[in-house]
């Protein structure tokens, strides 16, 4: 993006933020630098920019100490349009700071530092513009794994794992606060929504449609899929509402790879990974988050022949955490895990239709105002996805989800 937010975002705003963050009313900011993190397409409902930091503080007597930080500002749209006025009906930034400055940061407590699940919130500003300023997790190794063909094996079940962590110490938080279920209750399917929320759903659906009705193997589904996208939203709404009687957790509500980050080893294998964008946490079943990752971001081979392994890691670890947290409530057995993700299918096929396609196409040309007003939607010329859809669709069929 355009750092046009340079009027605001100097020396004067920079020193509060770090006197605030760090407790230090001696730092003197002598220099900051700035630099936009993400492209047009990466990221639809904030703009990203990193803050590197020059600074001093005092010591003892007249003894300054020098040093650099760097942060990252993530900031609510300032130009007025379509995004500008989703986000702001959506409430991602309120959310997302209730999330990371008090339910996210007793769950990063009770896990301890080894399992961090998200980086530290350094301080919010609620107007002119609405922004976050968040721990930068570059300096400490962390960083987007490729996106181009999925997630391989190691990266699937460390980020699993992780997700497990994060809704075991979701469950021992609700156990001891049960406030915090009402918190987090919108998420990203909810008839509180504005409707250009809903039609985000619908274009893109319809424009699966479209494309599918070109390929030979399963276009007889194209007209099926057409006549579902209107109503693919409430379906969502559907498949995401909570059953007190259930296993529920707080769900990260869009866990896909982007919002992961992984650190490497020097032989570039991936040895921990912590999570970003806690805009859609809700308080509901962990079949959301499952169907999510599992509909969007691992390989074909990883998906098509090595489910059961995920599947083991995932209740492996909140089995493990969940004793190892004292809580009181029991974990689904793998029997009663496979309903519940059954029972939800319909949520992991929007995923398929909508957000699948996000992560497979090239990183271009599409944004958010762009879908909402003009309805552009560009289906990524991917062999992955047309491989996994002429898959899917199918078994979609069969299991009666694209019938209405």
């Amino acid at each position: 993006m355009a750092l046009e937010t340079s009027t605001w975002l100097n020396l004067c705003f920079v020193q509060k933020v770090l006197r605030n963050s760090e407790g230090n009313n001696s730092i003197q900011v002598t220099d900051i630098s700035l630099e936009s993190v993400t492209n047009k397409g990466d990221n639809y409902t904030s703009d990203i920019i990193r803050i590197i930091a020059e600074f001093s503080y005092d010591l003892q007597g007249d003894i300054k100490n020098t040093e650099k930080k760097s942060m990252i500002v993530k900031i609510s749209p300032t130009l007025e349009g379509d995004r500008k006025k989703l986000v702001t009906q959506l409430g991602c930034f309120h959310s997302e700071a209730l999330m990371m400055s008090d339910t996210l940061n007793k769950m990063n407590k009770l896990l301890g530092p080894k399992h961090r699940l998200s980086g530290t919130i350094l301080y919010v500003q609620n107007e002119n513009p609405t922004l976050l300023v968040l721990e930068d997790l570059a300096p400490l190794g962390f960083r987007m794994a490729d996106r181009s063909s999925g997630l391989d094996l190691a990266h699937s079940v460390l980020a699993l794992r992780g997700l497990a962590r994060f809704h075991a110490a979701s469950v021992a938080i609700c156990e001891k606060e049960p406030k915090k279920k009402e918190m987090h209750l919108k998420g990203t399917f909810n008839d509180q929504h504005p409707p250009e929320m809903k039609d985000i759903f619908i274009k893109s659906t319809k424009a699966l449609a479209d494309e599918i009705a070109n390929w030979p193997e399963v276009k007889k589904y194209s007209e099926k899929i057409g006549k579902l996208s209107d109503h693919v939203y409430q379906i969502g709404v559907n498949a995401s509402k909570l059953f007190e009687d259930e296993f529920n957790v707080i769900n990260h509500g869009d866990f896909q790879m982007n919002n992961i980050l992984f650190k490497y080893n020097n032989d570039g294998k991936p040895i921990d990974n912590i999570f970003v964008d806690f805009q859609m946490c809700v308080y509901a079943s962990p079949a959301l988050d499952l169907h999510s990752f599992l509909n969007s971001s691992p390989s074909l081979d990883v998906i098509e022949n090595k489910r059961h392994i995920l599947l083991n890691e995932y209740l492996d670890t909140l089995s493990a955490i969940m004793k190892q947290l004292n809580c009181k409530t029991l974990p689904p057995s793998m029997e009663e895990l496979k309903a519940i993700l059954q029972r939800r299918a319909s949520f992991g096929m929007i995923i398929s239709f909508t957000v699948l396609p996000y992560m497979l196409r090239c990183q271009t040309e599409t944004d958010l105002n762009d879908i909402i007003s003009t309805g552009s939607f560009m289906y990524p010329k991917s062999d992955s996805f047309k491989q996994l859809m002429i898959k899917r669709l199918p078994l979609y069929d069969e299991w009666g989800l694209l019938d209405l």
